[in-house]
């Protein structure tokens, strides 16, 4: 039996599910479109953070004093 066999009120039923199923489908991708938009500012703000992090550490370890000279302790 094609969909073209099927009484008027069957195949209005059918075209009502498939409208059903296709809004739902249409609000989940804009959920998921709204989520990955949300992950990806977050990891922009994340890379920022870490790039702030690594400039501050490469300038703090270049501005480290070198390691002391190892020296006898006074008490020898």
């Amino acid at each position: 039996m094609t969909a073209s066999d099927l009484p008027d009120d069957r195949k209005a039923e059918r075209i009502a599910r498939l409208e059903e199923h296709i809004a739902h489908q249409t609000n989940t991708i804009e959920e998921l479109s709204d989520q990955i938009a949300e992950q990806w500012r977050v990891i922009e703000q994340l890379q920022s953070k870490l790039d702030r992090l690594t400039e501050r550490f490469l300038t703090l370890e270049a501005g480290s004093l070198e390691a002391p000279a190892i020296t006898r302790p006074p008490h020898y």
